[in-house]
């Protein structure tokens, strides 16, 4: 069953020993469509400072008790490494925020973390940590142009194969694999529609400059989608109607990374 990210906004952070803050915000990557980190709040403790925290490091989500338990001490948290976070985060800096915590790189890999399908996921009982890649220059080139705010794009205006549908309003996620697996479209300032559910998969293109993502589906398609209610939980079922509605495959393997405008 999926979980909306905003069931995991302002829940309570605690580290072995002790509370560290509240969720704030979750960056995912603009190519897997992965939640990479998520923002925390650190309130009076660190003088509110943000810092980051990789699925790696959460042990439980339990979003009934509104509580994250992370598998680090309040000492570790304190003192990894300073990230801005009101400034794009760059390789350079998940370098170090990984080395510090001494995670495998997700990126080089065939699967969502590397060389597997999860955070932390063993193969053969060891933890799978693959080799260290060096930045390319494509990498390089793109900077900080790599990790997306949940918050900003949850804003972005969404356009059909045949003109605007409405607007994203969230996400759902799986959070075994931390995957995206539907972005929640609000289609109410289209045609006094409701909430329909739109996989990152028939995502055509995102500008990030005209906070614009473009889907290949057409209007029609999505003003006869399934409608999706948040009091409700997204049971496969569901999930699988949604899918054969637009003629497309069940979810299996996540998409293959793929490049943005």
């Amino acid at each position: 069953m999926l979980s909306s990210v905003k069931e995991l906004e302002n829940c309570t952070v605690s580290a072995t020993d002790g509370t560290i803050g509240s969720v704030q915000d979750f960056y995912f990557d603009d190519e897997g469509w992965v939640i990479r980190y998520l923002v925390i709040d650190t309130g009076t403790w660190l003088a509110h400072r943000k810092v980051l925290i990789s699925p790696h490091s959460i042990r439980d989500a339990a979003t009934a008790d509104r509580l994250l338990s992370l598998s680090v001490t309040k000492q570790q948290v304190e003192h990894s490494p300073a990230i801005d976070t009101d400034k794009p985060v760059s390789r350079q800096h998940e370098r170090s925020y990984l080395g510090y915590y001494g995670y495998p790189y997700y990126w080089g890999g065939a699967g969502l973390w590397g060389g597997g399908a999860f955070p932390g996921m063993t193969l053969g009982g060891v933890v799978y940590t693959n080799a260290q890649p060096e930045i390319d220059a494509e990498q390089q080139q793109r900077g900080n142009l790599h990790l997306r705010s949940c918050n900003e794009v949850a804003s972005y205006y969404l356009h059909a194969s045949d003109g605007e549908i409405g607007h994203v309003q969230g996400f759902l996620i799986d959070k075994k694999s931390w995957a995206i697996r539907f972005l929640i479209v609000n289609t109410s300032n289209w045609w006094m529609g409701h909430r329909v559910l739109i996989a990152p998969e028939w995502i055509r293109d995102v500008s990030w400059s005209q906070s614009m993502v473009t889907t290949d589906l057409t209007r029609q398609a999505v003003k006869e989608s399934p409608v999706y209610d948040p009091g409700t939980p997204l049971h496969p079922a569901a999930e699988a109607a949604i899918y054969k509605h637009y003629g497309r495959s069940a979810y299996g393997e996540h998409p293959a990374k793929r490049k943005v405008a």
